[in-house]
């Protein structure tokens, strides 16, 4: 069954396409962008990043330009698309976000193809384990300024990030309430790694974000 990965560079949708990868044939990576082409709807990634990972992975990528108010309307149109060329099923990280499941089940039920969520109920702990276990290498890109310093940003996503940041009061392990976002390296999809060389912070309205400026794909 061919399908494809919604996604978003962080190591959920990542985990899920590796998990999706055995059993399902990913065509391609769906990425939704801000409506100027810069940075990701997701995790305001820069867009031109996204691409060079996706080039190391080696899965084409998808970017369509959208706006929030219109997202549903340009995510149909997209998959609309990737239907006619014979993709039958899209893959989500998702993982306990009840509201998140039920607007991605019920817009692939409207556009006929299947909706796989590998993630889905598994504990916090399992499914970070499960990504460092299996290889994978992630910084944290992304934080909610009130619940996360800048201090955060750049942190590689490990067993001691684990350790320190379960302890912390308002913080889910996972940060699938947006506490924090990450951008995946390198790891057991990967053909070539990309290594971070010179990042800056930078606080936008309530949000810390590191901007990756330079990096080199080896």
């Amino acid at each position: 069954m061919k399908a494809f990965i919604s996604w978003s560079g962080g190591k959920e949708s990542t985990l899920s396409c590796y998990k999706a990868m055995d059993k399902l044939e990913v065509t391609c990576l769906l990425n939704m962008i801000s409506e100027d082409g810069k940075r990701s709807r997701s995790h305001g990634l820069d867009s031109m990043l996204l691409k060079t990972q996706a080039k190391a992975i080696e899965i084409p990528i998808i970017q369509r330009k959208t706006t929030w108010q219109n997202y549903e309307q340009e995510f149909k149109k997209a998959v609309s698309e990737l239907k006619k060329q014979g993709v039958e099923a899209g893959v989500f990280g998702d993982i306990d976000l009840e509201e998140h499941r039920e607007w991605v089940e019920r817009v692939c039920r409207e556009l006929g193809i299947k909706a796989i969520l590998p993630l889905w109920g598994k504990p916090r702990t399992e499914v970070v384990s499960e990504f460092i276990d299996s290889g994978f290498e992630a910084v944290v890109v992304a934080t909610k300024a009130e619940l996360l310093g800048a201090e955060w940003l750049g942190r590689r996503i490990d067993q001691r990030f684990v350790s320190d940041i379960r302890h912390l009061a308002g913080v889910d392990l996972c940060g699938e309430s947006g506490e924090y976002h990450t951008f995946v390296t390198d790891g057991p999809i990967f053909k070539r790694k990309i290594k971070i060389t010179a990042a800056e912070k930078e606080k936008i309205d309530e949000h810390w974000f590191w901007n990756i400026l330079k990096f080199i794909v080896e």
